[in-house]
């Protein structure tokens, strides 16, 4: 098949749609979806029946930033930051020392079981430290899994802000493989300005994200997801180019937006949803193509070997330290270290050093593969088996909606009721998106005039408003009326 434009889109679509429906039913079979996805890839591949020829590593990193970027920004996005508040410093802990703790286990059992240098050895234990964030958050949520004592919040927290720290650590391994002459206590300035200027440009922009989509006067809804996307990237790119890390300020930034009221919120959040799912199997057929089985097959001893210390001792190991000064049961510990999945990120991050040309670089994206691809299939299709042979499952009657749920789905509401505005109301003349109101009330319909309005976040409201508001309980309610009576703190500031 020639490779021209509308053939390119032809088989695009295609894999698709087979990674689409091959996923709607792999579940059934125990099979994670993102590891079809991968093996869809594979099978399209020179090597396998769709014979395309794909080995591009520059375009597979580029493919794999972008597709990164939606994936941490809805992660971010989804983040709940009333669940992730009580297990906040839990999270950066395992997100921050316990994949330094992971990168230096593994890299050093790596260093006495290959012929690996020692910084190369420590390259390969950085590139898999970190828990796949898309792995993670795919296939807990695919399985709806209900767990106890905080233990999703965690995992989803330390699987969205630890990937910054594994970039980090791949970056200054791979320029100490590179320079030979330089010490490790070169690297540690480089650490600390990727990981301040990152978080510190991650909150600034979430803040000037929030005054841009509040203020700006867009006419028509579906313009706004289009710009959260190109502030989204200007975040990436403009962080990055200070010199702090893109990936911690996008995951930050969303975080932040997440819990904001914004403007076309709910449309923004779905936009992001399917793009994120999008942007997952794209990334993974894309590795899947980029990735020749016959190479693997000589790495598969020595793949299989790291793999199993990765999962049995290394990653429990970091866990255990890390955890070692907060009151955590021992069930709640294991299965924080059996949920260490790695996915696409790690593959991801094996390009860097095929792009430096650095020797034995093949080497590492194969054995690299091999590590995600043992995982996802072991710890992947055993979260609900071993979730419940710990007893830190809940049953299915305990599973919780959360805010986010809520947010999309409009769940309906238990209490209905008319308010007027009146002149002496602070909401005069002011947008319903700098009100305040709570989370589980909003207005569905205006009466102005006899006209019926349906609002938005930037309808300002005017005296003798007859406002239709639902909400879950009476005291909603009553809080609606405090927010149109006068400013609240969160208003007023």
């Amino acid at each position: 098949m020639s490779l021209t434009i509308e053939n390119i889109i032809l088989v695009g679509s295609i894999l698709l749609f087979i990674s689409i429906i091959v996923g709607k039913t792999s579940y059934k079979f125990g099979v994670p979806t993102l590891l079809l996805f991968l093996g869809i890839g594979m099978l399209a591949g020179s090597e396998g029946i769709g014979g395309i020829r794909f080995e591009d590593p520059k375009i597979a990193q580029f493919i794999g930033v972008v597709s990164l970027n939606f994936i941490l920004f809805s992660g971010g996005l989804d983040t709940n930051w009333t669940s992730v508040k009580p297990i906040l410093k839990e999270g950066l802990i395992l997100s921050t020392l316990g994949v330094l703790l992971t990168a230096l286990s593994l890299g050093t059992f790596v260093y006495y079981v290959t012929d690996f240098t020692f910084y190369e050895s420590m390259l390969l234990g950085s590139i898999v430290s970190s828990t796949d964030v898309a792995a993670v958050f795919s296939i807990l949520r695919s399985k709806s899994l209900a767990l106890k004592s905080n233990l999703r919040p965690t995992l989803e927290l330390e699987s969205g802000s630890n990937d910054p720290m594994a970039y980090v650590l791949t970056i200054a391994f791979l320029t100490l493989v590179i320079n030979q002459d330089q010490s490790i206590a070169s690297i540690i300035p480089l650490f600390f300005k990727q990981m301040i200027l990152g978080g510190v440009a991650g909150l600034a922009f979430g803040k000037l994200i929030k005054k841009i989509i509040n203020r700006i006067d867009l006419d028509f809804e579906g313009l706004y997801p289009v710009l959260m996307i190109a502030l989204m990237f200007f975040t990436f790119a403009a962080t990055d180019f200070i010199g702090g890390n893109g990936f911690l300020a996008i995951y930050i930034c969303a975080v932040f937006l997440g819990n904001q009221d914004l403007i076309q919120k709910k449309t923004i959040m779905q936009m992001y949803d399917g793009l994120a799912w999008l942007m997952q199997i794209i990334l993974f057929l894309t590795l899947g193509l980029l990735v020749f089985p016959s190479e693997i097959t000589p790495y598969i001893g020595i793949g299989l070997l790291i793999s199993l210390f990765l999962i049995f001792i290394g990653r429990p190991l970091s866990v255990f330290i890390s955890l070692m000064f907060f009151k955590m049961d021992l069930n709640r510990r294991i299965y924080i270290s059996w949920v260490g999945l790695r996915g696409a990120v790690p593959i991801v991050f094996a390009t860097y050093p095929l792009l430096a040309g650095i020797d034995k670089s093949y080497m590492i994206f194969n054995i690299v593969f091999f590590i995600s691809v043992t995982s996802v299939l072991i710890q992947g299709t055993t979260l609900s088996i071993v979730a419940k042979w710990l007893k830190v499952a809940l049953p299915e009657s305990s599973k919780q909606i959360s805010e986010t749920d809520k947010i999309l789905f409009e769940f309906p509401k238990s209490f209905l009721n008319e308010i007027i505005v009146k002149p002496d109301f602070y909401a005069v003349n002011k947008r319903i998106v700098d009100l305040c109101f709570p989370n589980s009330a909003f207005i569905v319909m205006i009466n102005r005039n006899g006209t019926y309005i349906r609002p938005g976040g930037s309808t300002e409201l005017e005296e003798n408003d007859i406002l239709m508001v639902i909400g879950d309980s009476q005291e909603d309610l009553d809080s609606v009326k405090a927010c149109l009576y006068k400013p609240t703190v969160a208003a007023s500031t």
